[in-house]
């Protein structure tokens, strides 16, 4: 039960100086993001590819208070995509974008969300890559489904995450997969109410079978972003149920979680996806990565206690 508390404190100004100043949060901050800027995770980049990974990148940020931050935020994506160009990595490196990062939460939001990841996707579509749209609390997704469908008339391959713990996804699932999109399902880490989501995890881990097996029979690409032993073994079941081959679907898995077993699940053939975010407004990322996984928060607790 400490996930809400944990999501609660990610949006609270007083946690958020207590634990940004706390000498040790630094050296536990950096398991989960490797770097503040494009030349912090350079070498990370490099060294995860070289290894037969692919990755996804996030410009950590959401707490968007103005259309110049929106702006700030569209030119840090572009900046990345000109290093990633550079690189001649553009086919192994995609990126995640928070809308709310786009400025959709602000006066008319919607329009200037799209304006803004609008030339992001164009950018990533040129150097041979794509963008997914991540999924963020529930009040945000129909908006955030309708900009991934605008953005599909032009860039079909644009990706868009859809979340187990909603009612919502399994009908979700359902359009996504006759569309032919390409589509991250994860079990979701917002803090939502018991009217549109599940609460308890045996019923999220259902749902999370329930909702993969519609996208692996369906025609479109799916994404499977999981840790969880069990899922994965499952996923690769319904994948050969299916008749999937291995580049018809792909694993994804966060920067400094089971990093062995991303080695494990390339070494194997399938397509593996590390889920890598950088950027100095850290917070409310970190805070999620602890409320998803109680291991997380036992290693945070641990270094505190041990370094502090």
């Amino acid at each position: 039960m400490l996930g809400p508390v944990i999501l609660a404190a990610s949006r609270s100004d007083r946690m958020r100086r207590l634990i940004s100043a706390a000498p040790v949060t630094k050296q536990v901050v950096d398991r989960f993001i490797p770097g503040e800027t494009v030349d912090d995770v350079v070498p990370i980049i490099e060294s995860l590819t070289d290894r037969g990974l692919e990755l996804t990148m996030d410009v950590v940020g959401e707490d968007i208070t103005t259309p110049e931050q929106a702006f700030a935020a569209r030119d840090a994506y572009l900046a990345l995509i000109d290093r990633l160009r550079d690189l001649g990595l553009g086919e192994r490196v995609e990126m995640s974008v928070k809308l709310s990062m786009f400025g959709q939460a602000l006066e008319g939001g919607h329009e200037l969300a799209l304006a803004n990841v609008r030339p992001v996707v164009e950018a990533a579509a040129a150097i041979g890559t794509t963008v997914t749209l991540d999924a963020e609390d529930h009040t945000t997704l129909d908006s955030m489904f309708a900009i991934h469908e605008e953005l599909r008339k032009d860039f079909p391959q644009t990706g868009c995450v859809i979340q187990a713990y909603l009612f919502r996804t399994e009908a979700d699932a359902r359009r996504l997969a006759e569309a032919g999109s390409r589509v991250r399902l994860v079990k979701g880490a917002y803090k939502e109410p018991a009217e549109v989501a599940y609460q308890q995890k045996h019923e999220i881990d259902k749902a999370y079978v329930r909702v993969l097996k519609t996208l692996m029979e369906g025609e479109g690409y799916p994404m499977i972003g999981s840790h969880d032993p069990r899922l994965i073994s499952i996923a690769q079941e319904l994948a050969r149920k299916a008749g999937r081959k291995l580049d018809e679907y792909e694993f994804q898995m966060l920067y400094g979680i089971r990093s062995d077993e991303h080695l494990r699940l390339a070494a194997e053939g399938h397509r593996m996806r590390v889920y890598t975010a950088y950027g100095t407004d850290w917070y409310g990322y970190f805070m999620r990565r602890l409320a998803e996984k109680p291991a997380n928060l036992l290693f945070f607790v641990r270094s505190t206690l041990t370094k502090g």
